[in-house]
């Protein structure tokens, strides 16, 4: 029986007993001692909390994959991506730091402007990172501090001498004050600007090392001291409360090389994905992400921020196909589960079209990434004090979602234009293959179906899409519950 009708009945007992002794006269004298008095006294003692009349409507949901391009998540191109090449939500692109640093505590803010707004024009999210140094590319140091007395190294690093010029590197002094005070400035200037934009989806740190990547290999003694690292570190962390920080890598007290990170709230990124990611065993490979967590013990880290990354160059594309494509591949799944990975750079696929094999393997194991939200079960009961809604969501994927302020709506389905109604609910801190109650007050009325959405918060953004069968169905970006 229902709680309700239970509730329903046992709050009507007094009435029970009452009616009895006034029809069956003489029957018992147990049943003469109660009249009208008793019996409302016995009914007001079960508690209005308890007595109400409480209505529930139980919502019909059954799974259905969600979208693989569903927002922050999934397989990530360089920005202004070649069409039809494969679903996504995310665009990333490099910043020169000398284009947006213009003078001591001066910054422009019009390139990075122009690119945030150019992938929102898709629908999509930006991944950026702004970098100093680039091998076979334009500076990024800017011109004021060398007039300042910057001194600046060039040279050519073999290892990514692939053709001509593209070898060499112009590494900054990172020891030098005033390039230390402006790093430490910008990025406050970057956080008092952009954090919690809804038009980025993460920031990898960057500035230091090649491409930004925090290292200068093979010349390590022109890497920044940890000092340097830790005042930039410092100013990430006082900057930016809301946008996901990830750093290149992982590290513990007296790591070789990296200042410690290990109790910070940042991500990370691994940028040789299936290729150095599983820790083998091997004293040669102890660089290899997997490896440099564990040393870290930062292998939970995935549970409160997120992880990314780049698909290692010489895997592009190839790391789906059902033979590797070199003998160093590691499987690509292997990876992805022991890393909880949310988004990765692959120009693999989005750069020639894959064909039939390869994009379907792609579309299987790229569909598990990141978070995927199954609603298992909807209900609302009305009782004299409103309406409550209640939503039983799995996360059936193998990461959270990170990103607050992303709320669940609703609106009724009667063919009317409704403002969305803002539940308040968040789909926050959902771990892999935990359920969640959520629940709220709401007005609606009982037979009546609607919909629940989580609408992108940067106009015009692919919204969050749930897992069911219903998603999409009555409209675009919206799950429809339905008696």
């Amino acid at each position: 029986m229902p709680v309700q009708d239970v509730r329903k009945h046992l709050c009507m007992i007094p009435f029970y007993l009452y009616s009895l002794a006034v029809t069956t006269p003489g029957k018992g004298t147990m049943f003469h001692v109660f009249n009208l008095p008793v019996a409302v006294m016995l009914f007001v003692t079960c508690g209005t909390n308890f007595c109400r009349p409480v209505q529930a409507q139980q919502y019909a949901l059954e799974y259905k994959p969600a979208p693989i391009d569903n927002p922050l998540k999934g397989l990530v191109p360089y920005a202004k991506p070649k069409p039809n090449r494969f679903p996504h939500s995310l665009e990333f692109s490099y910043v020169r730091f000398s284009d947006l640093v213009t003078g001591p505590d001066q910054y422009d803010w019009q390139p990075l402007e122009q690119l945030l707004e150019d992938v929102k024009s898709r629908g999509n999210q930006t991944i950026f990172r702004v970098y100093l140094e680039y091998p076979g590319g334009k500076s990024g140091i800017p011109q004021f501090l060398i007039d300042g007395g910057l001194k600046v190294h060039r040279w050519k690093n073999a290892d990514v001498a692939w053709d001509g010029e593209k070898g060499w590197v112009e590494t900054p002094d990172y020891e030098d004050p005033n390039l230390r005070k402006t790093l430490q400035e910008f990025i406050a200037a970057l956080g008092k600007k952009y954090d919690g934009d809804a038009r980025i989806g993460y920031i990898t740190a960057g500035l230091l090392g090649m491409w930004g990547e925090w290292h200068n290999h093979p010349k390590d003694e022109l890497w920044a001291s940890k000092q340097t690292q830790t005042e930039v570190l410092e100013a990430f962390e006082s900057a930016f409360n809301k946008t996901p920080i990830l750093l290149r890598y992982p590290a513990g007290e007296g790591h070789y090389q990296q200042a410690a990170n290990h109790t910070r709230a940042f991500g990370y990124h691994d940028d040789s994905f299936a290729y150095a990611t599983l820790d083998t065993g091997k004293k040669q490979d102890d660089w290899f992400f997997e490896k440099q967590m564990l040393s870290a013990g930062t292998t939970q880290r995935w549970k409160t921020q997120p992880i990314g990354g780049e698909i290692r160059p010489e895997v592009w594309g190839c790391c789906f196909d059902d033979e590797p494509c070199t003998p160093e591949t590691q499987p690509f799944a292997k990876c992805r589960d022991a890393m909880h990975v949310t988004w990765l750079m692959d120009t693999g696929l989005f750069r020639d079209q894959a064909d039939t094999k390869r994009l379907a393997n792609a579309q299987r194991e790229v569909h598990k990434m990141g978070y995927e939200f199954f609603v298992q079960s909807a209900s609302v009961q009305r009782s004299s004090d409103g309406a409550k809604l209640q939503l039983e969501i799995k996360n059936t994927g193998i990461a959270p979602f990170y990103h607050p302020g992303w709320t669940i709506k609703l609106i009724p389905v009667d063919g009317k234009d409704h403002d969305e109604v803002d539940t308040g609910l968040e789909l926050t801190g959902i771990l892999p293959g935990e359920v969640k109650i959520l629940a709220c007050d709401v007005a609606v009325e009982l037979g009546q179906n609607f919909l629940i959405g989580v609408p992108n918060p940067m106009p015009g953004g692919k919204p969050l899409r749930f897992a069911n069968i219903t998603q999409d169905r009555d409209q675009l970006g919206w799950l429809t519950l339905e008696d």
